[in-house]
């Protein structure tokens, strides 16, 4: 299967009370995805139900975590979860719920 290319890089900046990490190497690694990442990061940000932030995040490692699950179907690690990742990914292809009673 033809993928988009990506290289990754992980940068350690605090420890949870601020002060600078030990080892502050940061994680590089090069990976492969069906769909471009940058093009559904820029969708999940204009959706407005998560900060541009969190979106950006969210985006990133659902769709580098998806592509792993993709990939290795087959799997044993993946059977009781595959069902409920296809609901999900169904539901956060409609859109955001709206505020008036879809996410009561």
């Amino acid at each position: 299967m033809k993928q988009h290319r990506y290289r990754v890089t992980v940068e350690h900046l605090a420890l949870p009370d601020g002060t600078p990490p030990p080892d502050p190497r940061p994680l590089n690694f090069e990976t492969g995805n069906h769909d471009d990442i940058l093009a559904i990061v820029d969708r999940m940000r204009q959706r407005a139900d998560l900060p541009a932030g969190d979106a950006t995040a969210f985006a990133v490692g659902l769709k580098l975590f998806s592509e792993v699950m993709l990939q290795h179907r087959g799997l044993p690690l993946f059977a009781d979860f595959a069902p409920h990742f296809k609901a999900f990914m169904q539901r956060l292809k409609q859109g955001p719920a709206s505020r008036t009673g879809e996410d009561a």
